[in-house]
């Protein structure tokens, strides 16, 4: 049996662990501790050895600036779906879409197969990627959300200046980025890893190894499958992960990536599940219109639909990466990448061609 399919079947087993353990979490919060004890404890220790164990170069700076410009990519991108699936951008489906897709949360989805599969040094380069991004989700978006929920209701005040400070200071305080900007300035004063003391270095090991079976039972325990709009959301998703290929496929070919690991990271990474902080930004707006008792017809966001796409982008995101790292460097190639990108697509489409040339037909 190959290494790498050997870690694929151990990697599945873990999430079959966590399902076959659901029984035995009745609550969400006692699901809920367990991302916290990895959001907070195993990922920034794991993101800081790796960190710590790499040549920091002024050309890696340039990265989250990179995963930045994907964000807006996949932002401006989000509408091509709307065509296809018969949905409005100016419809609270369509702004709660507009909020979703370009979100990325690697943490969860992502990180542990990266550590897995390609190494530490591809980890702290993810790390460092997911920098420009948390900018995105935490910024950006919140101001993106503020406009849409101003435009639907022009009657409501807001401190944009007090927000985008707290959330500022929000993302300074993360586990993940004060560890990240502690390592940094360790690495410019010539401190890496093995010159820390041991005891610093032995609890960061021991918490580190909790990351990934932590991670893939937790995503055992999160699964969800409710009814409703799920037909919508799987070709959402399916869409959202056939954009980012061929972007990736794009970015691969204009900064002339040759590299198999640094090509992966540049697929892997994108692909990353769809990020929680959108759904904290809609939640805020929500409950300011759901204070006035304002119809959900006339609402801003769908708020059901939000919460649905991430229930299905965790599993969804974990499986599709898992599957491509699995293949070795079968991905690591901008054509492959490109048609399995407008495969995916025409995959989303094709339901929705089905059902329209049904009732054509059911109506003649």
């Amino acid at each position: 049996m190959s290494d790498a399919l050997q870690k694929t079947i151990t990697l599945l087993l873990l999430i079959t662990l966590g399902l076959v353990l659901r029984s035995k979490f009745k609550n969400k919060e006692q699901t809920n501790g367990i991302k916290e004890i990895v959001l907070s404890v195993a990922l920034p220790s794991t993101i800081f050895i790796s960190l710590m164990k790499i040549e920091m170069d002024s050309t890696l700076f340039i990265i989250p600036l990179v995963t930045l410009v994907f964000n807006f990519l996949m932002y401006f991108s989000g509408p091509l779906a709307f065509s296809l699936f018969g949905i409005e951008k100016n419809s609270s489906t369509g702004r709660t879409l507009m909020m979703l897709i370009p979100s990325l949360a690697p943490g969860l989805s992502c990180f542990p197969f990266i550590a897995e599969f390609l190494g530490e040094k591809s980890l702290a380069i993810a790390a460092l990627a997911d920098v420009g991004n948390k900018f995105f989700v935490l910024i950006t978006l919140y101001l993106l959300a503020m406009n849409m929920f101003l435009k639907n209701s022009t009657d409501e005040e807001t401190n944009t200046g007090g927000k985008i400070k707290s959330l500022l200071l929000s993302m300074v305080q993360e586990p993940i980025n004060l560890l990240i900007i502690i390592a940094i300035i360790l690495l410019s004063v010539n401190i890496n890893y093995g010159t820390l003391p041991a005891v610093i270095t032995d609890i960061f090991d021991k918490t580190s190894a909790l990351m990934t079976p932590l991670v893939l039972i937790f995503i055992g325990l999160a699964v969800q499958l409710k009814d409703g709009k799920k037909g919508l959301v799987s070709s959402i998703l399916l869409f959202r992960a056939g954009i980012t290929m061929i972007i990736s496929s794009g970015m691969i070919y204009v900064f002339h990536i040759t590299e198999p690991s640094m090509m992966l990271l540049a697929i892997v990474v994108p692909l990353s599940s769809a990020s929680f902080w959108p759904l904290a930004h809609i939640s805020a707006f929500h409950a300011k219109e759901e204070a006035k008792a304002l119809p959900k017809e006339k609402r801003t966001f769908d708020m059901e639909l939000a919460v649905l796409m991430l229930a299905f982008s965790l599993p969804f995101s974990t499986l599709l990466i898992l599957g491509i790292l699995s293949t070795g460097t079968f991905f690591a190639n901008p054509v492959i990448l490109l048609f399995s990108g407008l495969a995916l697509i025409a995959a989303a489409a094709v339901p929705g061609m089905v059902s329209k040339a049904y009732l054509r037909l059911s109506k003649a």
